[in-house]
């Protein structure tokens, strides 16, 4: 009979998706996995398989809850345009302080070269866009949003101004100009 798991899983999977956003799929050994993790590399390979089905594993999951974090934050008010102002500078606050993201950082490191790769961050991006094309559209429905605003459009700009500001906070951007990059993003919609 096999040993119950002596580990909490979802804090291992928490522990290798920050590795992996830290140094990459590449740059991230299994040794630095399994330390960060702090579990054995049997244990490991018991309960995820291989680095790469790990991998691909936290990539899901990350984006995931990234998209879900989004979501909850246009639906927290009753103003549009106020919910998507709150989610790109909650998102400029919050990444200031934790400026990795596994989502990105697999898009430049991979490309499209991985098919597997490609399909999370692709189902990601359309679920982005369609949460923000939502909103973008109920703010044209309340007189917030001008009419002649495209919501698909705007969703695909806004999204790519979250990419952006992830990579200004990499790139060690101060809170500051990440605020005022985001407020700029949000005239486009005025």
């Amino acid at each position: 009979m096999a040993r119950p798991k002596a580990f909490d899983r979802g804090a291992a999977l928490a522990a290798a998706t920050k590795t992996f956003a830290t140094y990459g799929y590449e740059g991230t050994s299994t040794e630095a996995l399994v330390k960060s993790m702090g579990i054995g590399r049997q244990s490991m390979y018991d309960t995820f398989g291989d680095k790469r089905a790990l991998y691909l594993e936290a990539l899901q999951h990350y984006c995931f809850e990234s998209v879900g974090q989004i979501a909850v934050t246009l639906q927290a008010t009753g103003s549009p345009l106020t919910a998507i102002e709150a989610a790109l500078l909650g998102f400029a606050a919050r990444i200031q302080d934790d400026s990795m993201c596994l989502g990105v950082g697999s898009v430049c490191e991979f490309g499209r070269r991985d098919r597997e790769v490609t399909a999370i961050g692709k189902s990601s991006a359309a679920s982005m866009q369609n949460i923000f094309a939502a909103t973008i559209q109920r703010g044209k429905d309340l007189g917030e949003i001008p009419p002649e605003i495209d919501p698909k459009n705007a969703a695909r700009f806004i999204n790519a101004t979250f990419i952006g500001l992830k990579v200004m906070a990499r790139g060690g951007a101060t809170h500051d100009e990440l605020r005022a990059t985001a407020r700029m993003a949000l005239r486009c919609l005025a």
